[in-house]
């Protein structure tokens, strides 16, 4: 009990010290509250992210996967792009071939991008940042996230016949037909006279940059005959559950080698991509992101520290009389380094709190305004906090142990 009490004493005094100087005390605390805001404004990012990507997977399905020309996903080390580009394009006979040669895939899509174009309606037009593709007309079912907000998707007969036909992103429709239905509404890509026949569903941005409803699709036939056939098709592939996605694959990869004319023994001139990959080169990057707000962190922490030590050693001498005076009335040793330590904790612990208000506030002006999905873990609050007094005992030691050994008279003669 009387541990207690001494202990809440020397928190009062500590913060009796902060009311002292208020200023003085948030210039030294200012690295850690950098630290600390960038920690949890960081974990929150990247935990937003990870349930995100969580969620669309699963939306995706566990029987789903990618072929395609390029890699797949972030690579952070060396590739061998040359390599990459020197190997066959995918076609849409590709996808055909796959529709009808594999018994273990329910289905398969394609798509291609064009790039950006703009859109342009009887009576207004989009910045030429439009992003416009094309797909085949199970492009619908197999991107999973993807669903149809008003009138339809094109089918595959529209497809077939290379019809004139265009869905749009919501943001385009809203642009280009404010207050009203844009189905049966014709619109000009690229030169192409196209009419309207279905809207997407929303879908946000992606980090907060690159606007998902911002895009138009296109019949991939039809696509390819006005921006050329030459461009690379990316498949979709849907097993038939996901007991089969594995003989889906085998069975894919043996008739693409096949028809791609791949040596025995020879490495795959293509890749195959689940959500497995995907989520692995999500963590790759998680893990580059959460490295480099390490350091941020650190060089913050270190810097705050300094600032602590700087500021305690200045308390210690401009209170020397006060220790003299009580080491003299029976203060031991250990109370007056507790004091000193515990104001240090205090005071690196109160620059965590501030930090971690501002780390809450950047997180939420982030979802807000840019429409970044953020969640701040519990762990990392946690986190942030313990590091914050650690920072403050570590530098607090040298001060509070060089007040404990101060010698009572001589304290007591400084002025």
């Amino acid at each position: 009990m009387k541990a207690l009490s001494g202990f809440l004493d020397n928190v009062r005094l500590a913060f009796g010290t902060l009311w002292v100087n208020p200023l003085r005390s948030l210039l030294t605390l200012l690295g850690v509250v950098i630290g600390v805001a960038t920690v949890v404004s960081m974990m929150a990012l990247i935990e937003g992210l990870r349930l995100k990507v969580t969620r669309d997977l699963s939306q995706l399905g566990a029987n789903a996967f990618t072929v395609s020309k390029w890699p797949g996903g972030i690579n952070f080390g060396r590739m061998d792009w040359r390599r990459f580009q020197q190997r066959p394009a995918f076609r849409l006979a590709d996808v055909q071939l796959i529709r009808g040669a594999c018994p273990a895939v329910k289905t398969a899509s394609g798509q291609a991008g064009f790039g950006a174009f703009k859109v342009v309606s009887d009576r207004a037009e989009t910045s030429p940042n439009v992003f416009t593709m094309g797909a085949t007309a199970e492009w619908i079912d197999t991107s999973g996230i993807i669903g149809i907000a008003e009138g339809r998707f094109y089918s595959p007969s529209e497809v077939e016949e290379e019809r004139p036909v265009v869905v749009l992103g919501t943001a385009v429709a809203a642009e280009l037909f404010p207050g009203e239905s844009p189905l049966g509404q014709t619109v000009r890509v690229g030169g192409k006279l196209l009419r309207v026949i279905g809207v997407l569903s929303k879908r946000g941005k992606f980090l907060g940059l690159f606007n998902m409803d911002n895009i138009v699709v296109l019949p991939l036939t039809t696509a390819l005959d006005d921006f050329g056939k030459d461009h690379n098709v990316r498949i979709n592939v849907m097993a038939e559950g996901p007991e089969l996605v594995q003989r889906a694959q085998d069975e894919v990869t043996a008739v693409l080698r096949q028809r791609r004319d791949v040596a025995p023994g020879a490495p795959n001139n293509f890749e195959i991509d689940t959500n497995e990959s995907v989520t692995r080169t999500f963590n790759n990057l998680s893990q580059v992101i959460t490295a480099a707000g390490a350091g941020i962190c650190l060089l913050s922490l270190i810097v705050g520290g300094i600032g602590i030590l700087n500021i305690m050693l200045v308390s210690v001498t401009e209170r020397t009389k006060e220790i003299g005076i009580r080491k003299a009335l029976g203060a031991k040793r250990a109370r007056i380094l507790g004091q000193f330590a515990i104001e240090a904790v205090t005071l690196s612990f109160v620059g965590g709190v501030i930090g971690l208000l501002l780390g809450f506030g950047i997180s939420f002006l982030a979802r807000w305004a840019l429409g970044f999905p953020t969640v701040v873990p519990p762990w990392a609050v946690a986190l942030a906090l313990v590091m914050s007094s650690g920072v403050g005992l570590v530098f607090g030691i040298y001060p509070a142990a060089r007040a404990a050994r101060l010698d009572p008279v001589e304290a007591m003669r400084m002025e």
